[in-house]
């Protein structure tokens, strides 16, 4: 088959396709899912100054590359610990005081 025949069949695939073109403005209502469930809101670009040593290490542990995803990892990890670390301690003082 030739090139011309292969492009005159890609023409004709279009010209019988009957979606419309999907333009900027429809990516941006888009709701982005995964499974049925939308997905997470985009990350927010921020600037912040970090010790040398500490963008090293992070840098090594994730091997040069997603490094700032590590960071993020790590930050959302002692987010979590703290609330389940605020959470126990309640408990305990509950269980303390009713005990």
């Amino acid at each position: 088959m030739s090139n011309a025949a292969i492009t005159n069949n890609c023409d004709d695939a279009d010209a019988l396709d009957e979606a419309p073109p999907i333009t900027d403005a429809d990516m941006a209502r888009a709701i982005h899912r995964v499974g049925l469930q939308p997905a997470p809101s985009k990350k927010i670009k921020i600037n912040i100054a970090l010790d040398p040593d500490v963008v090293s290490w992070f840098k090594h542990q994730s091997g040069e590359r997603g490094y700032q995803t590590l960071i993020n990892a790590t930050l959302r990890e002692a987010m979590q610990r703290r609330t389940l670390e605020d959470t126990l301690r309640r408990i305990i003082r509950e269980e303390l005081r009713t005990g």
